[in-house]
């Protein structure tokens, strides 16, 4: 097994990608709780029984755990059943999935229905979602399953067919025709991979548009929207985009307020054409409309060119036909592309990836994905309106390599999109998890290849950002810049709020976009001779009393070793320390022991003091307030002050481990965590016979490199070095 300094430490995310190499795309998707649905109905067909899921049973758990959990009244009477016990002659799909088999039930999640509907419009799109070849007759045993787009994988999860009911009809989702239930089906698969049906309650249309597909959103505000906004949404249609609008309401989001127009504000809707008719009075003109759908499946807009009203009599019947007219209370409606303009806030438009398209030749993307975390303490370093910690933050670095064919407006460069999206929000609801409001800057590198510090940003300005930190799931921006090498910054609004994301970034030219690392290396890993100077005060203070507690054999334990180092370290009063504990006595023996005796002489003893004389310097130069610690960014600095360059994953652990509730960290901590780190240098170098920075170890060799940080050190690699390089 190949390491490499930062493979050594903690290199689990590179592992877990060559060990899935593969799975999580379209062809393979990744098996939601692990269950395998063909294994499992092969199993049930055999076993002549109906699939029963324990991982998403029906039970209350299932439902919710606040408006939909134990004590809400509203689950009281609610009867899980099969399609089977509901109706006669049930069916997966009836006659064709269309837009009116997505109707509303007892349950907020309006955003998620008008995405269905919008997949409904584009069949390839539909039938990645929803396998086909499932039906209640044929191989029927109680299972189903549906495929999602989560977090740049996909996957593949498994249902039964028990539903929510009430008096013997469905409480959530239904559609038009009461015997099909591959609407309701395919909520329960998403109610499943966010925990519950609850946590499905609000949302925005863009977050199922992108589960669904894979896609990247760009939002619309109608009063900014460009002059050729009807181009831009009939454009997407055809290339087989997702589209959702909606109308904002000064009222909180959970009250959706029904208008004299028929309209409703605070819900989403579907946008299923952009279409141009010409009526039989406007000889030279055309008149532009929209058709839009209601998830209610009822409640449409009335005023012109709304299901009855007079505008239609102005149409041949080949127009009509062409639109598609129908004069029926099912939710969907057409109006004037005007009227759609002054009445709708919002639009959004879900931009399909080259693994969602019909055609790759009609638009083609390039796609980076990063998969990043904040940590608090350590990498959530807040927005720029954070100096002292906004560097700490992840970074990466985006290179732009060609520029466009066809630049609008005559301005060259290179159009870009950067998506990034916060992840598991949703599905922690239960314990309290809201959206973090997030954003992300861009700043121009110049050859740098280190992670950016502090001062970077405080004399460099960005070169874009985000329009705003909104608390939404994902943000994206479209952007047109010089070729080159960019710095990205993805950052919550607030420090110390802790999440995991993912950075993406579309573009039609080659682009190349990766998390910025520092390398990994130390400056002094392997000690020093002791110099032969004369001795100063405190050097004769600690002869003496090195002396006086070693004894004849001139050598001391830890728990000696503790007596005497906590004996002088009270006397620094600006310190504010309890002293050292015996563990951590005990690691700088191991890092000090020669000769594996698993004690110090004096000589070791000696090293080991102006060791921490020295890293003593650095922890008053940040503990400037004299409060007797430093804060967890501030330990980034002295880490490397201190001769060690890390990475973010290093410092990820270094702050779990060492800080406490409050992030900070303690002399006697500040102290451990460098003893450790040196001995952990000294083992790679140890093994890293070549110095190429690489080595090769098998278990054994991991274990005696865990054992060799502990003690015995160089004497012990010496003496075993040749029977672990085999």
């Amino acid at each position: 097994m190949p390491y490499t300094p930062s493979g050594f430490f903690c290199d689990r995310l590179i592992r877990e990608r060559e060990r899935r190499d593969g799975e999580g795309s379209l062809n393979k998707p990744l098996r939601f709780n692990s269950q395998d649905f063909n294994t499992l109905r092969q199993e049930c067909v055999q076993r002549k029984s109906l699939f029963e899921d324990d991982s998403f049973p029906a039970t209350v758990e299932s439902l919710g755990f606040k408006e939909l959990g134990h004590k809400s009244n509203k689950v009281k009477n609610i009867v899980w059943k099969r399609p089977k016990e509901i109706c006669e002659n049930p069916q997966f799909i009836v006659g064709g999935a269309s837009r009116t088999d997505i109707c509303q039930g007892d349950l907020g999640d309006c955003w998620l229905l008008a995405a269905i509907a919008c997949l409904t419009l584009n069949e390839k799109l539909l039938y990645r979602v929803v396998p086909q070849e499932q039906s209640f007759s044929e191989g029927y045993a109680g299972i189903f399953h549906f495929q999602f787009w989560r977090y740049g994988d996909w996957v593949d999860v498994v249902i039964d067919d028990r539903i929510p009911t009430f008096n013997n009809q469905l409480v959530f989702t239904k559609s038009a025709e009461r015997n099909e239930f591959w609407s309701a089906l395919l909520e329960k698969a998403y109610a499943k991979l966010h925990g519950s049906y609850e946590a499905l309650k609000g949302g925005n249309t863009t977050e199922a548009m992108e589960d669904f597909t894979g896609g990247v959103t760009e939002f619309y505000e109608m009063k900014e929207a460009p002059k050729e906004l009807y181009k831009i949404m009939k454009k997407a249609l055809e290339r087989g985009s997702l589209m959702g609008c909606s109308i904002d309401s000064l009222v909180p989001a959970r009250f959706e307020t029904r208008t004299v127009t028929g309209l409703v504000k605070g819900h989403a809707y579907s946008v299923t054409a952009v279409e141009e008719c010409k009526p039989s009075q406007q000889k030279d003109s055309k008149v532009r409309l929209v058709r839009l759908r209601n998830p209610w499946g009822q409640v449409e807009w009335n005023g012109p060119w709304s299901d009855n009203s007079k505008e239609w009599t102005t149409l041949s019947r080949t127009e009509k036909d062409k639109l598609q007219h129908q004069s029926a209370e099912d939710g969907e409606f057409w109006m004037s592309f005007e009227d759609f303009k002054k009445n709708y806030t919002k639009i959004e438009i879900c931009n399909l990836t080259p693994d969602a398209l019909e055609d790759d030749k009609i638009h083609k993307w390039t796609v980076s994905v990063n998969e990043g975390r904040w940590v608090r303490g350590c990498s959530a370093g807040g927005c720029r309106n954070y100096p002292d910690t906004f560097w700490t933050n992840p970074q990466y670095r985006l290179r732009l390599c060609e520029e466009d064919d066809d630049p609008e407006d005559n301005e060259v460069g290179c159009t870009f999109v950067v998506a990034l999206m916060q992840k598991n929000r949703r599905k922690e609801r239960k314990m309290g998890a809201n959206l973090f409001t997030i954003g992300f800057a861009i700043y121009e590198m110049h050859g740098n290849k280190q992670h950016m510090q502090k001062d970077f940003f405080l004399f460099n300005s960005s070169k874009a950002r985000c329009k705003s930190y909104i608390n939404l799931r994902e943000v994206t921006q479209r952007f047109r810049l010089s070729p080159g090498e960019y710095v990205i910054v993805p950052s919550t609004y607030e420090p110390h709020q802790e999440g995991e994301f993912i950075l993406r970034v579309f573009s039609e030219k080659k682009n190349t976009s990766e998390e910025i690392e520092n390398r990994i290396e130390a400056d002094h890993p392997v000690p020093a001779p002791a110099s032969a100077g004369e001795e100063s005060e405190e050097d004769q203070q600690f002869r003496t009393i090195f002396q006086e507690i070693a004894g004849d054999d001139m050598e001391i334990s830890a728990n000696e070793l503790k007596n005497v180092l906590n004996r002088v370290i009270t006397k620094h009063k600006d310190l504010n320390t309890e002293g050292f504990s015996l563990e951590s006595c005990r690691s700088m023996i191991a890092l000090m022991d020669m000769d594996g005796t698993g004690r110090l002489n004096l000589q070791e003893f000696r090293h080991l003091w102006n060791k921490i004389k020295q890293w003593q310097g650095i922890f008053k130069h940040y503990n400037a307030d004299q409060s007797g610690s430093i804060n967890s960014y501030e330990m980034r600095n002295a880490v490397n002050d201190a001769g060690f360059r890390l990475n973010n994953q290093l410092y990820d652990i270094i702050t779990m481990r060492y800080a406490n509730e409050n992030m900070n960290i303690d002399f006697d901590s500040f102290i451990s965590c460098l003893v450790r780190l040196e001995a952990m240098f000294r083992a790679f170098q140890a093994f890293d016979q070549d110095g190429d920075g690489t080595i090769r170890l098998s278990v054994l060799e991991v274990r005696a490199a865990t054992y060799l940080q502990f003690g015995g050190l160089h004497e012990t690699i010496k003496s075993q070095n040749n029977s672990f390089r085999n």
